[in-house]
């Protein structure tokens, strides 16, 4: 497994769609599911997500852990929905937020790294024009794109500490432990990237 991203290898049909169609189609579902706004809509992209899963080949328990990191954040959505309006935009929040983070995690776990990287620096390629590095946008855009799984990583792993030391009633404990975890994370690839000469070009100049 990479250090940058959770990409899974496999044969699925979704690991066989190039990436530039997997995310023009993960845009287009997000465009529609905010524009329409709808209770049914949002639920059926929910399952339309769960199921998304299997037929490409991916454990459901890997829809599972995402679910599990996401659960405080729709929860708190939720109170402040039925709070301030009804019962039925909570759930329609909830499950549009639930299905778009579950499809951009099936997308992140069927794509490479390198496929991800090479699709930004195509769109990318008409900034040379005016003076912008193609290869630096994609390899910024790749890396924020692959970082969402870190930051699920982090939250992981600062519940798990948090359970071991028997600490109950208080879930802002955790937040410190994820920042950390994330700089951690980011130091990790900044160092990276640096070991690989990323930073050639601004050393000369």
């Amino acid at each position: 497994m990479s250090a940058v991203g959770l990409y899974v290898p496999g044969a699925g049909p979704l690991h066989r769609v190039p990436a530039g169609a997997k995310l023009l189609t993960l845009l287009l579902v997000g465009v529609v599911l905010i524009a329409a706004a709808h209770l049914w809509v949002s639920l059926a992209a929910l399952v339309l997500a769960l199921v998304l899963y299997p037929v490409a080949r991916l454990s459901l328990r890997r829809a599972y852990r995402v679910v599990r990191v996401l659960w405080p954040f729709l929860l708190g959505i939720a109170v402040f929905q039925v709070l301030v309006g009804e019962w039925t935009e909570a759930v329609r929040l909830g499950a549009q937020l639930a299905a778009l983070v579950l499809l951009a995690n099936a997308v992140t776990l069927t794509t490479r790294v390198s496929a991800m990287l090479e699709l930004f620096q195509r769109l990318a390629r008409p900034l040379r024009h005016v003076g912008v590095d193609p290869d630096r946008v994609g390899l910024v855009l790749a890396l924020t794109v692959r970082s969402i799984p870190m930051v699920g990583q982090a939250w992981r792993a600062a519940r798990e500490g948090y359970l071991a030391r028997g600490l109950s009633g208080r879930p802002h404990l955790i937040v410190v432990p994820v920042i950390v975890q994330l700089l951690r994370m980011a130091e990790a690839t900044g160092e990276a990237l640096v070991a690989r000469g990323m930073d050639e070009g601004e050393r000369e100049t």
